[in-house]
This record gives C-alpha cells, structure tokens and sequence, in this order.
C-alpha cells in the first residue's frame, strides 16, 4: 500500500506589499541609501479577460529578494558562483526544521545540542512564524540569526540554511547584514529566505525546493515544499 505523505508550503505569496530589508551601505560606515532605492514590487496588468479581453497577460517587476528566495554566494562574494550555477542537491533532499525559543536571535548555545552535521539542510523555525508576516512591513521587530551562530554554522560546513523572514540578519549595525550572510556565503553555503514554517513541528523532512535559473543571478525567487 503506498504511503500517504503530507505536503507543507512554506512559501509566502509574492505581492506587492511584502515588507522589504533596509537597504545595504556600500561601504562600512556609510549611511543606508534613501528607502525608495529599493522599489516595491508591481504587477502590470496588460490584458485581463475579466475586463472584456481575450487574455489576461501579466508583467511583474521585483528585486531578486523579493518573496521566498534562495541567496548565491554572488550576493556577497565577487566572483561568487550564481543562482543559475547552483547544484540542485543544495536545495532538493533532507533537511531538519529546528525550533528556536529565544525570542531575540538564534544562539550558538541553543543550536549546540542538535548536534548539526556537515551537509545538512538546517531550517529554522522562530517565533517570527506567523507573526511578522501579518504587518506586512519591516518594522526590526523579528528574531534574527546571530552573527556567532553563523560562523559556527559554517565551520560545520552545512549545505543550506533556511530562515522565516525576509533577511536572517539584524541591521543594527547595518553593516551586520553583510557580516552575516558573507559567513555563510564565503563558505559556499546557500541561503533560504522568506519562509514562513507556521503549522509545521520541528524534526526531519524532505526539501523541495528549486529557484528560477536567472542567468548571472545574486539570487533566486522559489517555491519551497516540505514533504513528511
């Protein structure tokens, strides 16, 4: 008799109200550039059979972290490999979906015990699943991962991390968003963003997960299932 897995969709629906990160400073010290730098995404509706015509035909306009999304290594690396290079094993296999407790960052000291190996799929799940995705905008009031677990992260060579919000790093310093995904990305380990894990228990799931193959990308929007 053939077994009867259960499907979970982390994704969150692309819309043009997702909240946005501050943008980056160019270089350390420097002041973040005005907010409207980054655009909202839009959706351009051509054609819509709803309104009288034939067909309805869409163009949509988005930066290439909008939504759940997979970070290359090219986001922070000069010369990084890119999204469209990216082995689809990062992305497809098992993984474990970790909760975390604090309410302010994931720890070295709360992860310890996990007893995490190279070559995993490592998602975490914080209180920020659902909360933070029914404000709709970036307001820093989210657990984010800390910049010593990342390190710890990739000295145990994992293959892929996930988070459930928008950016897994703090921006206070903003410089600490670069700090945080260099760690990981320097170490060729790929970034999962924007998940959102509510309903769904820690422990061992499959991964399906599979970016847009954006030739030269930074990075990747995706759909991402878990299968139990």
């Amino acid at each position: 008799m053939a077994k009867d897995f259960k499907y979970y969709d982390l994704t969150i629906s692309l819309d043009t109200e997702i909240p946005l990160p501050p943008a980056i400073p160019p270089k350390p010290g420097d002041p973040p550039p005005p907010e409207n730098k980054i655009p909202l995404p839009r959706v351009y509706r051509f054609f819509d059979v709803d309104k009288g015509d034939k067909v309805t035909l869409s163009r949509y306009e988005m930066t290439s972290h909008d939504g759940t999304h997979i970070d290359a290594p090219r986001h922070f690396i000069p010369g990084g490999t890119t999204i469209d290079n990216m082995d689809v094993n990062v992305t497809v296999g098992p993984c474990r979906v970790i909760e975390i407790k604090d309410q302010k960052s994931v720890t070295v000291a709360e992860i310890e015990p996990y007893d995490i190996k190279a070559g995993e799929r490592i998602l975490f799940k914080t209180s920020n699943s659902p909360k933070v995705w029914s404000k709709r905008q970036w307001d820093g009031s989210f657990v984010t991962l800390s910049l010593e677990a990342a390190k710890y992260l990739a000295e145990k060579k994992i293959r892929l991390v996930g988070f459930d919000y928008i950016s897994l790093a703090s921006a206070d310093p903003p410089e600490n968003i670069g700090w945080v995904h260099e760690a990981f990305l320097k170490a060729g380990i790929y970034i999962l963003e924007a998940i959102n894990l509510e309903g769904v228990a820690p422990g061992k799931y499959e991964l399906i997960c599979l970016p847009l193959r954006v030739r030269a990308g930074d990075a990747g929007p995706c759909r991402v299932i878990l299968k139990r």
